[in-house]
């Protein structure tokens, strides 16, 4: 890729074959655009100023190079700008301490123990979305032993209040199984939320 800014000509051609050349058309405010996008010139910290204001926005988090990229692609145009958008990112400081390697991992990092009696350990999960049965019950609440594998599979609504599923737990689980050592499930809200 090529600048002439001079006889206001670009070169973009991504096939050496094919070169396109477009040129840049002035707009009433005096500034420079290239296929409706405005042109940045390489002058001062211009193209810097537009990175950080596309990053650091009080709309975003912080978005990776790629999303700022196709944001700003529809909006500015100037050479290498995806390299300079690349580059820019990369050197965030916010994005360097968030990034997935800094953080402390999530969920379940090594193999559960097998469990050495049935109904000691139990998993838990909810399916939704089905289809609607005459009682109402579109989803089914599924607590599996994980020794053996057998499991429950408890109708309800998805809309059931957590109260509700309280009550429906002692009476399905506990009074066959007793009391259980541990329990896995996912973070379904209405496993985390107080009750």
């Amino acid at each position: 890729k090529s600048e002439d800014v001079g006889g206001m000509l670009i070169e973009n051609s991504k096939d050496p074959e094919k070169p396109m050349k477009e040129k840049l058309e002035p707009r009433v405010d005096g500034t420079l655009c290239l296929n409706n996008r405005s042109w940045l010139p390489c002058y001062g910290e211009l193209r810097n100023l537009i990175m950080h204001e596309s990053h650091k926005s009080k709309y975003y988090v912080y978005p990776g190079f790629d999303k700022m990229y196709q944001d700003m692609k529809l909006l500015y145009w100037w050479p290498n700008m995806k390299a300079d958008i690349t580059t820019y990112v990369s050197k965030c400081l916010t994005c360097l301490k968030v990034k997935a390697e800094h953080q402390k991992p999530s969920g379940l990092l090594v193999q559960p123990e097998i469990p050495q009696w049935k109904w000691d350990n139990i998993t838990m999960d909810f399916v939704t979305k089905l289809p609607k049965a005459q009682s109402g019950n579109d989803t089914i609440w599924v607590v599996v032993d994980r020794l053996t594998k057998s499991a429950h599979f408890l109708p309800m609504k998805e809309t059931d209040p957590m109260d509700k599923l309280a009550r429906l737990y002692p009476k399905e689980v506990l009074t066959r199984h007793g009391i259980l050592v541990s329990i896995i499930c996912d973070r379904d809200p209405r496993f985390t939320s107080n009750f």
